[in-house]
């Protein structure tokens, strides 16, 4: 099982046609990506999308999906994320084999949607923990992957404060030991980011295009 895992910066040359070459069975979106880009990935490779959404995204709460029709607040709407794609934003999705929790959005910095103080994002993944840990005592199964846009504090984020990661990330991979955690947000500028692990959890920044084996 491989994802093709893209995150905050284009790659111009997947857009331009060499995203037919690459042989994956889903795309993973990291955030602050052109929602079109996203919705051109999957529809090239006609595989599922599966997105957090970053702070440079648009606000795509309070948006439900009911009998093929989106909603939002109770209304009949456009949806404005990409077409055919899933939002894990504070979600847990099971598709093509594999459980994914997300968490999207950055540490608060200013007015602007997809931002959470460090309580606000722990309130999130606790619920989200709740969610897992209800499903795998019904099912059995754990979380694969946890994508979020922001990485955890102390892991190769930054001290400006737009780009702090979150420190409940840290318990969140505690409690769902997935095998990745992957995320966006920090942009390496043409230096290759190291890995870094939380126990079993590999940890990596997907900013740019990156293949993973799931």
């Amino acid at each position: 099982m491989r994802a093709l895992v893209v995150a905050d910066e284009v790659d111009e040359l997947l857009w331009a046609g060499a995203v037919h070459t690459r042989e994956v069975d889903l795309v993973l979106g990291a955030g602050d990506l052109p929602f079109d880009y996203l919705a051109f990935l999957a529809d090239a490779l006609d595989k599922p999308c599966v997105f957090v959404p970053g702070n440079h995204d648009p606000d795509l709460t309070g948006f439900t999906r009911h009998r093929g029709l989106f909603l939002h607040n109770g209304f009949p709407t456009a949806w404005p994320g990409p077409p055919g794609g899933i939002n894990a934003d504070a979600r847990l999705i099971d598709v093509a084999g594999v459980r994914i929790a997300g968490l999207g959005g950055s540490v608060r910095y200013n007015d602007g949607p997809n931002q959470w103080t460090q309580s606000q994002q722990a309130r999130r993944a606790r619920k989200l923990v709740r969610a897992a840990e209800h499903r795998r005592r019904k099912d059995g199964l754990g979380v694969d992957i946890l994508l979020t846009h922001a990485p955890p504090r102390g892991l190769g984020d930054r001290e400006d404060a737009p780009h702090h990661g979150f420190d409940c990330l840290h318990w969140t991979v505690e409690r769902l030991q997935p095998k990745w955690l992957l995320h966006g947000h920090i942009h390496p500028y043409g230096r290759r980011p190291p890995e870094y692990r939380l126990g079993k959890t590999r940890v990596r920044n997907v900013v740019g295009a990156h293949e993973v084996v799931l």
